[in-house]
């Protein structure tokens, strides 16, 4: 790829001027505390995602980790070279000072295929799956957790035979201080009980999260339910998956309701043991 060639891939660069090295294709997609964008390089041709963080609102999110050493999501996104997670290509800050990523163009979001429903993801879960875990697990080896995990957080090729992590922007090293009680962000629907009653955490709170994506690929439905307070105080247990997918493989079904288990001590506690167990699934259904 010529454009590649000019930049290091995955590095920080000189300040990008958006408007005289791009033109923006269709409409913006806003985010929490991003907007992101479909460009073309003016000078390759090549298409891009550029995700353009606000400044204030990712300044107020870094000052919670002030006299940390936190790195940027930029250089945390562009540590990893993985087939299962988004390339980020350049990082920096836009001539107008906001920071950015510049990323491979990926297409439909898993939210937006299980809205679809059965028809997209029957027989091709367990692929999704492990390609999906061993992302995470990658995230977790390289010494980070994600705390950011949903489906809208995985993006499809625009083939879609391969599924990718995306947005590390609300992720930390796994390390220290990162792990004390204090730091709740996240999408609420998928945070761990320890997340949302402020307890210390570990890699294992993206175990859960994982876990009621997997749920949701089967079930079309949220363990907890439609109530977001339910599900973001976990007051009952979850619903077993069976109840929705009766005809799932019951060891499959065992493993997605291990994830989710509301008490950290009994919960799949890696990813490296879901995948382990994950590889002796062979089908969806019995």
């Amino acid at each position: 790829m010529a454009f590649l060639g000019r930049f290091k891939s995955g590095s920080a660069a000189k300040k990008l001027d958006v408007k005289a090295q791009f033109d923006v294709l269709g409409d913006p997609h806003p985010g929490r505390k991003s907007t992101v964008y479909r460009v073309r390089d003016r000078n390759t041709r090549e298409e891009f995602a550029l995700k353009i963080l606000d400044a204030k609102k990712t300044a107020e999110y870094e000052a919670r980790f002030k006299g940390m050493d936190k790195p940027t999501e930029g250089e945390i996104a562009s540590k990893f070279d993985h087939r299962f997670i988004c390339k980020t290509i350049q990082f920096g800050k836009t001539s107008e000072g906001s920071p950015y990523l510049l990323l491979e163009l990926l297409g439909a979001s898993l939210k937006y295929i299980i809205g679809i429903g059965e028809k997209v993801l029957a027989g091709r879960r367990l692929k999704y799956l492990r390609q999906a875990g061993e992302a995470l697990e990658t995230v977790h080896k390289t010494g980070f957790i994600h705390r950011d995990i949903s489906p809208r957080n995985f993006l499809f090729t625009e083939d879609g035979e391969v599924l990718k992590l995306t947005d590390f922007g609300y992720a930390v090293p796994a390390t220290g201080r990162f792990l004390e009680p204090g730091n709740r962000t996240g999408t609420p629907e998928y945070m761990a009980p320890e997340l949302i009653r402020l307890h210390r955490t570990d890699h294992r709170l993206d175990v859960f999260a994982f876990g009621i994506v997997a749920y949701e690929m089967f079930a079309f439905k949220h363990p907890w339910g439609h109530s977001v307070t339910g599900a973001v105080w976990h007051a009952n247990p979850p619903t077993d998956i069976r109840e929705y997918r009766p005809e799932i493989e019951p060891h499959l079904a065992e493993l997605i309701m291990s994830t989710i288990q509301p008490d950290v001590t009994k919960r799949c506690p890696s990813m490296g043991q879901f995948l382990n167990a994950l590889r002796r699934v062979e089908k969806e259904t019995v």
